[in-house]
């Protein structure tokens, strides 16, 4: 056989070889970034693996290559494995026309080099309402690019949502980066795309210029009246004294929509939008906060007016935890993926996290992860060092090991979580046949009416929470810092007697989990006590009546 003939064989068999393997390949292999969601729950997936976010945000104005060197120190220390940061249209498009992506090259090659994936902002039109990070050239043309205008007949600060001149050029920038995106991230470096940040508007619940009192004046988009399930009308007469909100939410919305359709439609990463927050508890009108964008109130007028948007977000900076909660609550939706794309960076904000992914959240980022001298106390903290981002970095080292595995069990079974409330008061998990309490502020041994006021009381602890997810058959998987977890039977199984029928701390280790030791004695008798050491228990629990284990079984099965 010839030396030619040989080359020509080797040639065929390599190709056949990659074709075979391209075909045999699962999908996800040759997928982007995407979401999977099922029966209300929703995974992220990267790389054809499930993704848990252990995000940081970098402050602001951090978005320039000279910045960075400030930045992957502080995200190393955090323990992300995630890094958002902001791309301004002002940046990318100085000269209209004229596009330059040297931040985002440096950008991408840094992050490849610190091993860390990238969520893009994109400040454009919105930017906390504001356009401040339009280019100049959109900025100081309010003839071309108009502002709203208030009631009172006055201009606003903000863009109005209704100019399509404005709409059009803002898209036109973001579809130029994405393409660029597609060109030269082949890694997927980038995982997804915030568009625009806390859209809406103070000070104005929405635009009152003649173009768009006419609009307001006609009826309510049929999409919006199908999607809501709600009559026909003008927005006065559908949504009452909503109407005026749910107009600037609605053309808000459609935007941001067609901005992030476009974007897909050349590279179809992830997209999503955040909220400024309204108070999740009590109501406020609209004028007491960032009308238009996606607060809780208006959620389903997003789904419907931007389908190509994976998810809203909330910006979290409410220190109480009552409200916290509330929030999560509020978007933890079967129709949309939690992610707690902003939150405080003060210490007592960590205890957050163990509330956040209880709600099965696909993500949690402290703000103003970096060491460029930049803190934004009192919504977060004082300083931005490595001591006072180590609560952060403990949780984040809590699952880091095992964060695709606790996606996984978020989106096939159950999870929960509990952080410290402010009055260290116990907090109560549901699990179906079992109850789990969470105590706080607890020595790791015995109960504290033995001692009385012979014992010190222990201090409460800055950063504490338990999270829990179901194994199935009566086991969970059970982690956390400076918390005692206690089970017994709920109702199905109430006034049985309980015991641990084995408690077994864990590493997760090449995909499985192996057993270090198992605890008992002292460290069973008293509850399962979690101090600020790093350990995962697997935990199956039982009852000491006859038939009862298989009982409760059954009954978590059903559950």
């Amino acid at each position: 056989m010839s030396a030619r003939l040989t080359g020509l064989t080797a040639a065929i068999l390599a190709t056949t070889t990659m074709l075979l393997t391209a075909i045999m390949a699962p999908a996800w292999a040759q997928s982007l970034p995407h979401f999977e969601s099922h029966d209300g729950k929703h995974l992220f997936v990267v790389d054809g693996e499930p993704y848990l976010m252990l995000t940081a945000q970098a402050n602001n104005s951090s978005n320039y290559p000279d910045m960075l060197e400030k930045v992957w120190p502080a995200v190393h220390d955090l323990g992300a494995n995630t890094l958002q940061i902001p791309v301004a249209w002002e940046q990318v498009e100085p000269e209209e026309g004229r596009f330059d992506f040297s931040y985002l090259e440096t950008l991408i090659d840094e992050a490849r080099e610190n091993e860390i994936r990238l969520v893009l902002l994109w400040f454009a039109t919105w930017k906390n309402t504001s356009p401040n990070y339009t280019p100049e050239w959109v900025k100081l043309d309010n003839e071309r690019f108009p502002r709203l205008k208030k009631k009172d007949g006055t201009t606003s600060y903000a863009l109005t949502p209704l100019s399509r001149e404005t709409l059009e050029a803002d898209k036109r920038a973001f579809v130029r980066m994405m393409e660029w995106l597609k060109r030269n991230d082949r890694e997927q470096t980038v995982i997804m795309v915030q568009v625009q940040n806390e859209p809406g508007t103070y000070s104005s619940v929405r635009d009152y210029s003649d173009a768009a009192q006419a609009v307001f004046e006609d009826a309510v988009p049929q999409k919006l009246v199908e999607h809501l399930g709600v009559g026909t009308g003008t927005w006065p007469q559908v949504f009452g004294a909503d109407g005026d909100e749910f107009f600037h939410a609605w053309h808000i919305a459609s935007y941001i929509g067609e901005i992030a359709a476009a974007g897909r439609a050349v590279y179809d990463l992830p997209m999503y939008a955040n909220a400024a927050l309204k108070d999740p508890i009590n109501d406020q009108g609209p004028e007491s906060y960032a009308s238009g964008g996606p607060t809780h109130n208006v959620i389903g007028i997003y789904k419907a007016a931007a389908p190509a948007l994976d998810f809203v977000s909330p910006d979290i900076y409410m220190r109480d935890d009552l409200r916290y909660t509330a929030v999560l609550d509020h978007y933890a939706r079967p129709d949309n993926p939690l992610f707690v794309s902003e939150t405080g960076n003060a210490p007592d904000f960590a205890r957050y996290f163990f509330d956040v992914f209880g709600h099965g959240a696909i993500g949690f980022a402290p703000f103003g992860t970096d060491y460029t001298g930049y803190a934004n106390y009192p919504l977060g903290g004082k300083e931005v060092s490595p001591e006072s981002l180590q609560p952060f970095a403990a949780n984040y080292s809590l699952l880091a090991p095992f964060a695709g595995e606790w996606a996984r069990l978020a989106y096939e079974r159950q999870v929960w979580g509990a952080g410290r409330p402010d009055d260290n008061a116990p907090r109560i998990l549901d699990l179906g046949p079992w109850r789990a309490t969470v105590e706080f502020d607890q020595w790791q041994f015995g109960e504290d009416e033995w001692w009385g006021d012979d014992v010190e009381r222990r201090e409460p602890a800055v950063n504490a929470g338990i999270l829990v997810a179901d194994l199935g058959e009566n086991a969970y998987l059970v982690t956390g810092y400076n918390a005692r977890v206690r089970f017994d039977p709920a109702e199905e199984l109430e006034g049985r007697g309980f015991l641990f029928a084995s408690v077994e701390e864990v590493v997760w280790e090449d995909g499985e989990w192996r057993m270090v030791r198992r605890w008992n004695g002292d460290q069973t008798d008293y509850g399962l006590n979690f101090t600020d050491e790093r350990q995962i228990l697997r935990v199956r629990l039982a009852t000491y009546d006859e038939n009862i284990v298989d009982e409760g079984r059954a009954i978590a099965e059903e559950n």
